[in-house]
C-alpha cells in the first residue's frame, strides 16, 4: 500500500513537471522565456522545453493585428472640425522587445495611433485631408512605424476610413461642387461655339469661290426640313433669277424722267 502511495506521488509530480516544461509554440507564435525574472531570449516555433518553477514563457502572436481606431476630433489647418476613424495594420516582429519595453503594445500602438491621427490631421487644410488621403495615409504610416519601431513593432498600412463633416460644411462643398461644374459647362459650350465659328468661317471662304456650292447648300437644308410630318414645303430661289425683271423695272421707271429732262 504504501509502494503504490509513494509510485502515485511520483507520476504525480513527473506529470506536474511535464506539465510545466513542454511547451508547444504555433507558426505563429513566439515565446519570450524568463529565467528567474532574466530575458534569456524568444523561442519558437516548436516544441519548447522550460525549467519548471525557474522559467516563464510569455507567447506573443506574430500575426498582422487589425486595430480600429476611434473617432478622433480634429480641427484642420482651415478651422474645420472634423470627426475622422482610422484602421491600422500592424505586426510585432520583436517578441522580446514587445513583451520588455512596453507594458502592453497593443494599448500603446492604440493611443500613439490616436494622438497621431489628431496631431497630423490638423496641420492640413479640409481640401487636402478630401482629395490627397494617399499623402496623408503614408505620412501616418511613417510616424507611428517610427514611434513603435522600439517596441519591436512594425506598422505596415494606416488607412482614414471616414471624414464626418458637419452639415453646413456639407452644403458648402456642394455649393461648391455645382459652381464648379456650371463653370466647366459654361467653358464647353463657349469651345464648341469657337469651334463652329471657325468651321462656319470655313466653309463660308469655299462656298464664296464657287457660287453653285450655295445653290446646293440651300437644297441641303431642305432635305433636313422636309419631313415626314411635315407640311409645309419650302423651296429656294436663286436672286439671280429675278436680275433681268429688275432691271427692266429699272430701265422702264427712268425712261420718262429721261425724257422730261431732254424736253
Amino acid at each position: 500500500m504504501n509502494i503504490s502511495a509513494g509510485l502515485l506521488a511520483i507520476i504525480v509530480v513527473v506529470v506536474f513537471i511535464l506539465a510545466n516544461a513542454i511547451r508547444i509554440l504555433r507558426e505563429y507564435e513566439r515565446g519570450a522565456i524568463f529565467r528567474l525574472g532574466r530575458l534569456i531570449g524568444a523561442k519558437g516555433p516548436g516544441l519548447i522545453l522550460l525549467i519548471p518553477l525557474i522559467d516563464k514563457m510569455v507567447k506573443v502572436s506574430l500575426r498582422v493585428i487589425t486595430m480600429d481606431v476611434p473617432s478622433q476630433d480634429v480641427i484642420t489647418k482651415d478651422n474645420v472640425s472634423v470627426k475622422v476613424n482610422a484602421v491600422v495594420y500592424f505586426r510585432v516582429l520583436d517578441a522580446s522587445k514587445a513583451i520588455v519595453e512596453v507594458e502592453d503594445f497593443l494599448y500603446a500602438t492604440s493611443q500613439i495611433s490616436q494622438t497621431t491621427l489628431r496631431s497630423v490631421l490638423g496641420q492640413v487644410e479640409l481640401d487636402e485631408l478630401l482629395s490627397r488621403r494617399e499623402k496623408i495615409n503614408s505620412e501616418l504610416q511613417k510616424i507611428i512605424d517610427y514611434q513603435t519601431e522600439p517596441w519591436g513593432i512594425k506598422v505596415s498600412v494606416v488607412e482614414v476610413k471616414n471624414v464626418d463633416l458637419p452639415e453646413e460644411m456639407r452644403r458648402a462643398i456642394a455649393r461648391q461642387a455645382e459652381a464648379e461644374r456650371e463653370r466647366r459647362a459654361k467653358v464647353i459650350h463657349a469651345e464648341g461655339e469657337f469651334q463652329a465659328s471657325r468651321k462656319l468661317a470655313d466653309a463660308a471662304n469655299v462656298i464664296s469661290t464657287a457660287p453653285g456650292a450655295l445653290q446646293l447648300r440651300f437644297l441641303g437644308t431642305l432635305a433636313e426640313i422636309a419631313t415626314e410630318k411635315n407640311s409645309t414645303t419650302i423651296f429656294p430661289v436663286p436672286i439671280d433669277l429675278f436680275t433681268p425683271f429688275l432691271e427692266k423695272h429699272i430701265k422702264e421707271k427712268g425712261a420718262p424722267a429721261t425724257e422730261t429732262k431732254r424736253e
